[in-house]
């Protein structure tokens, strides 16, 4: 066989074998069967008598086979007869409908279809029994909304959940006895947002439901706490994101907590931010990525940008010399309202600053909930597992440090 003529046929054999892999008859493919059949049959009419004119049509199996797109939808079917449900049944698309047979079933009896799919909005058809359809394909459409991100900040009494989406969000906030709910309105929950399993003194508990076009948030406080809810809407210029926060205020409005931290801030010294304290310092920052670190610590509207101040104010203070040494060589003096600014535009390279947080934290919060509240002020949106490993790195280093390596 010439060598061109070999070419042509072996390309043409792959062409035929890989068309017949990809090809698979609809009726390999599995679907549910489920029987949408009243108990009783519709009255008669008298229309009845000419039945026998077409009985493959009138006498013959009447089903409907119900797709979506995308595939996996769960489908409410309703047998609708004068307006009634005669039937009710929920499946999984792709289904088949089995039915009564158009002479059994009433003129205008009816399947209404109803599909719904997490991220997409609900859609809806109905089909006569009597008609010639047998197939329903219902193309859902994707919400206009989702939820790319989400942060819980816990810090001295008072806490905030933050909502990051593409598009502004409509949302409501309802009070409920054990906590609150935030409803955001069409909008889908996105492969990466991790609620469950948050916890600080003011969240015990969320749950995140998605109910039909909305999506739900519930909170659920520790018995007896009591909180006031503020909420504030922002742009996060350098993601391109909206940025919808719920803050939870205590009874007092935070005072009882300002004044602590300030006592706090004024017991910590030299050595909680000098010798191996920066060991411990340095290895967390390392571990953290600079732009998520540098976004937690930058002023921005928070109910923490106060404290955050105060704190690198005082790393000023009990520093050598009295200034910031930053990681590129740059100091600031923090007695200065001009350097403490230049300061608080890098927080994430001021030497020190991290291990001052860590001792401000201890100082405010139980022991059980230090590692999250110092998580949800330099690194929000890593999960507490992964926030878990550096912190042990970082504590690891320092303690190796202490016990006879030199300090930095």
């Amino acid at each position: 066989m010439p060598p061109l003529l070999r070419v042509l046929s072996a390309t043409i054999l792959a062409l035929v074998v890989a068309f017949a892999s990809a090809w698979v008859p609809s009726q390999a493919i599995a679907v549910e069967t489920i029987h949408l059949i009243p108990d009783d049959r519709a009255s008669w009419r008298a229309s009845n008598v000419f039945n026998f004119l077409r009985p493959g049509h009138n006498y013959g199996q009447r089903t409907i086979l119900v797709e979506t797109s995308p595939p996996g939808a769960t489908v409410d079917l309703f047998y609708i007869r004068s307006n009634f449900q005669k039937r009710y049944e929920q499946a999984e698309a792709p289904v088949r409908i089995v039915l009564p047979t158009r002479a059994q079933a009433g003129k205008r009896d009816a399947v209404m279809v109803r599909a719904f799919l997490e991220g997409y909005r609900q859609r809806e058809t109905s089909v006569r029994v009597s008609s010639k359809q047998d197939k329903v394909r219902l193309e859902l459409e994707a919400l206009p909304n989702t939820l790319e991100m989400a942060s819980h900040t816990y810090f001295a009494g008072r806490g905030s959940l933050a909502f990051l989406t593409k598009e502004p969000l409509q949302v409501r906030v309802q009070k409920a006895p054990t906590g609150f709910s935030v409803v955001l309105a069409e909008t889908a929950r996105g492969p990466d947002v991790q609620l469950e399993g948050l916890r600080s003194p003011l969240v015990d508990q969320v749950e995140v439901l998605q109910l039909g076009e909305d999506l739900l948030v519930r909170v659920d406080v520790p018995k007896g706490t009591e909180v006031d809810l503020r909420s504030r809407q922002s742009l996060d210029q350098v993601r391109d994101l909206y940025v919808y926060s719920v803050e939870m205020v205590p009874a007092d409005g935070g005072v009882a907590a300002v004044q602590r931290a300030r006592a706090v801030l004024a017991a910590i010294g030299t050595a909680d931010v000098s010798g191996c304290a920066l060991r411990f310092d340095e290895v967390l920052r390392d571990a953290l990525d600079p732009a998520e670190l540098a976004r937690a610590l930058a002023p921005k509207g928070s109910f923490t940008d106060p404290y955050l101040r105060a704190a690198m104010k005082r790393l000023g203070e009990v520093s050598p010399g009295e200034r910031v040494a930053m990681v590129d060589g740059s100091q600031f003096r923090t007695s200065s309202p001009i350097e403490l600014t230049a300061a608080m535009s890098q927080p994430a390279d001021a030497k020190g600053y991290l291990a001052l947080l860590r001792a401000l934290v201890a100082g405010l919060e139980p022991e059980s909930h230090r590692d999250e509240t110092l998580r949800s002020l330099v690194a929000p949106s890593v999960g507490a597992e992964s926030f878990g490993a550096m912190l042990s790195d970082a504590q690891a280093a320092e303690a190796a440090c202490r016990g006879g390596a030199p300090a930095p």
